[in-house]
């Protein structure tokens, strides 16, 4: 047997028994937080779904646009999300006060009344006591899962020993509340490595992973370790996206679901269809191409995009004093036509 597939092998073993040791203790303890979430999340996430990174929407002023995410909201619904993910990268949830990222979190639990999960970022503070605080905070806005960014929990340069040392001293002050995990670029991209992905699974806590490696090989072992888990995978990278659905994951998670929902979603249904292959292996060329072009100045342009979809959002941003420039401006506009030609063709 090849080493490495024997290795993951014993990691999965380590950490079914760890589980049960986990869920034995958590069950005695009638946890306040979470558990009863996991049913809700694999029901819901059973079939391939797509969950969108949430923008923020801003007033001309940059205040939070709380009917703007309501409506916001609604767009994602109707295209096809199955799970949403509020406070994160793509909200700018570095730009939001502790206050506007519950008060975010809490417009869109409530927008979404419970007919699908909502995940949101909580591991905000300079320490496990100061991050767990926030999560319990967020917690009680409804949200169906905190997640925690991989950066969060060790600097670039620490050990995952470091890391797992860290998860524990959080994971001992939030009862047995249900978690993800973000690979996010800000402060740091850290992958999740299979030693931490292991210790986490031992948990029988997590149940959402936002993936960013671009690595369909790592995905792989990830979903080989997490096999017969609640956890559920979800990729950000586009190029890989078809692949890491047909190799077991639960859903995508990418940008481009700021711009074309109805995309993602059609190929989150599809993609493992034997009669949709020949569509399916088409659109994902399509998409690979196309990021690059319509990401281009994103926080901006997204807005710009989704307003030619019928919403009507400031093209604002607390990052940048700037705007679109006319070239920015039609490209978006080409993508946006070349789309059209896209959903014509697979009759989204």
């Amino acid at each position: 047997m090849d080493n490495k597939i024997a290795n993951e092998i014993e990691l999965k073993q380590r950490r079914d028994f760890m589980k049960k040791m986990v869920l034995g203790t958590a069950a005695s303890m009638m946890p306040v937080y979470g558990l009863q979430a996991w049913d809700k999340m694999k029901e819901s996430m059973g079939e391939k779904s797509f969950v969108p990174v949430m923008l923020t929407p801003y007033n001309k002023d940059k205040s939070v646009d709380y009917k703007g995410l309501e409506s916001l909201t609604d767009h994602y619904l109707a295209a096809g999300a199955r799970g949403l993910f509020a406070n994160c990268l793509s909200s700018q949830m570095y730009d939001l006060s502790p206050e506007e990222r519950l008060k975010v979190t809490k417009t869109v639990v409530n927008r979404v009344n419970g007919r699908f999960p909502v995940v949101a970022t909580g591991s905000f503070g300079k320490d496990a006591s100061e991050k767990a605080t926030f999560s319990k905070k967020l917690a009680d806005t409804g949200v169906d899962a905190v997640i925690l960014i991989t950066s969060h929990f060790a600097a670039s340069e620490e050990s995952d020993k470091t890391m797992i040392r860290n998860l524990e001293a959080y994971l001992n002050q939030t009862n047995s509340l249900a978690l993800g995990t973000y690979e996010c670029p800000s402060p740091y991209k850290r992958i999740l490595s299979l030693e931490v992905l292991d210790f986490l699974l031992g948990t029988g806590r997590l149940v959402y992973h936002k993936d960013t490696t671009e690595d369909i090989e790592h995905i792989r072992k990830k979903l080989r370790l997490s096999e017969g888990s609640d956890l559920g995978l979800y990729n950000a990278h586009m190029g890989s996206a078809v692949a890491s659905l047909r190799a077991g994951g639960a859903g995508l998670s990418p940008i481009a679901g700021n711009y074309y929902p109805e995309v993602i979603a059609w190929i989150c249904q599809h993609a493992e269809d034997p009669a949709k292959k020949a569509e399916v292996d088409w659109l994902q060329d399509k998409l690979t191409e196309m990021e690059s072009r319509i990401t281009v100045n994103y926080q901006l342009s997204s807005r710009y995009y989704l307003n030619k979809s019928g919403l009507d959002l400031e093209i604002t941003s607390r990052r940048s004093n700037a705007s679109l420039s006319r070239d920015e401006q039609d490209q978006i506009d080409q993508g946006h036509r070349e789309v059209q030609e896209w959903k014509e063709r697979l009759g989204i």
